[in-house]
């Protein structure tokens, strides 16, 4: 029977999220015929996560589900035993990258793949707790469903499966890698207040993720759709699309990946948002299949982002986000220019190639960070309050912001050399823990 790993990893109290994503993993059991293996990645505090565990032991017993509830140190325990069965130099720094101390987007997911590997399972779907199903009808409508009706399929054969193919033959033998959709709700990044505030330094600061030498024209045009999701348009029918899937278009909340999660990890940069969506960016410019549909994820805002503590971590985060473009978008665009160049005749990505370019761009030339800090803030110190409060507390620690966003990207170079002797490892390794009691 296929094994597939449904992953919600969290740091934060979510334990209608849990019982939801529980229901999500009998839905594909029983719709589907698979083996589902229930991953919740808790780095919760004690009292949330001992909530999570009670949800987690009062999920519904359903045929072909195993849940698996992990702690941090339990996470630690098999990352340590991976790095060492993979014999691998620095181990220290390896476990390190991939839980770090501090919050990291990359990583988490990094972990849900390296432990979906264990588990033996073929692909690797995610969820995030601060999001939920949209209802259609009195029932909750299952991202999943699409995901399994066309991943690890052969492109041609998934067509069947689809409501609208726009592939080039040309595609037609590679594997189906990715299946996403977007989120409608509240924006994937909390900055609706600084829209509200000012317009035009909304502009300038959502502008920054954008290449340098791109025009205004193009800045403006990639504000507007920025951080969006699908908008608020509710779901009403199934629509699905066989292509080269838009980066744009999907979210890590919604996203499942086959085979190329195995290949390349996701960057592991800490307090750095985006920093989870790099494979969907390599699996469209390395023209591998993907499904687009429309189950698209509600997202909300949890309390704690609402607090002044709250809002200084996530602006961090933020202006580390800004600071890791110069490197990625350095990437994409040698992985645009690659295409086809990315993959070997197996249709599997050329690790090496992906290596170099990343490498390639840790000696990028810094001053246009430099540049990026200067007007975030400018614009932060122009909204005064908080934000003028924040640009404050950073102002002292830019050499350092610089020098991190720098050693992130040679972090992920120096992880992308090790994944495949860790997702080897893992194979060999297996999980210890299912329905971990708290």
């Amino acid at each position: 029977m296929r094994a597939i790993c449904l992953t919600l990893p969290t740091n934060r109290p979510c334990a209608t999220t849990i019982a939801a994503v529980g229901e999500e993993a009998a839905y594909a059991a029983g719709h589907f015929g698979v083996e589902v293996h229930l991953l919740v990645l808790d780095s919760a505090e004690p009292p949330a996560f001992a909530e999570h565990a009670r949800v987690v032991r009062e999920l519904p017993a359903a045929p072909n589900v195993r849940v698996h509830h992990l702690d941090e140190p339990a996470q630690a325990d098999f990352l340590r035993r991976v790095v060492r069965r993979a014999g691998l130099a620095k181990p220290d720094l390896l476990v390190d990258l991939m839980l770090p101390s501090r919050v990291s987007y990359g990583a988490c997911t990094n972990r849900a793949f390296l432990m979906a590997a264990a588990l033996g399972c073929e692909s690797v779907h995610r969820r995030d707790s601060d999001s939920t199903y949209q209802r259609a009808d009195g029932a909750p409508v299952f991202p999943i469903h699409h995901e399994l009706m066309s991943l690890g399929k052969r492109a041609a054969d998934a067509a069947d499966g689809v409501h609208e193919v726009a592939l080039d033959r040309a595609h037609a033998d590679k594997p189906v890698v990715m299946v996403g959709s977007s989120f409608v709700g509240e924006m994937s990044v909390d900055i609706g207040e600084m829209y509200e505030l000012d317009r035009d330094v909304y502009e300038d600061v959502v502008g920054l993720w954008a290449p340098a030498d791109w025009s205004a024209a193009e800045k403006r045009a990639l504000v507007a759709e920025s951080f969006r999701g699908a908008g608020s348009t509710p779901f009403t029918r199934d629509h699905s699309t066989l292509g080269l899937v838009d980066p744009m278009r999907v979210d890590m909340c919604n996203i499942a990946f086959h085979q190329v999660q195995e290949q390349v990890p996701l960057p592991p940069a800490t307090d750095t948002i985006g920093s989870d969506y790099f494979l969907i960016h390599l699996v469209h410019d390395a023209a591998l299949p993907g499904v687009l549909h429309n189950r698209d994820i509600v997202n909300f805002y949890t309390k704690e982002r609402r607090t002044d503590a709250g809002f200084a971590a996530y602006h961090l985060r933020f202006t580390k986000f800004f600071l890791s473009m110069l490197y990625f978008n350095f990437i994409y665009r040698e992985m645009a220019a690659a295409g086809p160049a990315l993959l070997d005749d197996q249709h599997r990505v050329r690790i090496s190639a992906v290596t170099e370019m990343v490498w390639e761009s840790g000696r990028l030339d810094q001053t246009e960070n430099v540049r990026r800090l200067e007007s975030l803030d400018r614009s932060y110190r122009k909204l005064g309050g908080r934000y003028a409060e924040f640009a404050e507390s950073i102002a002292a620690r830019r050499g350092e912001l610089l020098d991190e966003a720098r050693q992130d990207i040679n972090d992920f170079a120096l992880l992308i050399e090790a994944w495949a002797p860790m997702v080897r490892a893992s194979r060999a390794t297996g999980l210890r823990f299912q329905r971990q009691p708290d």
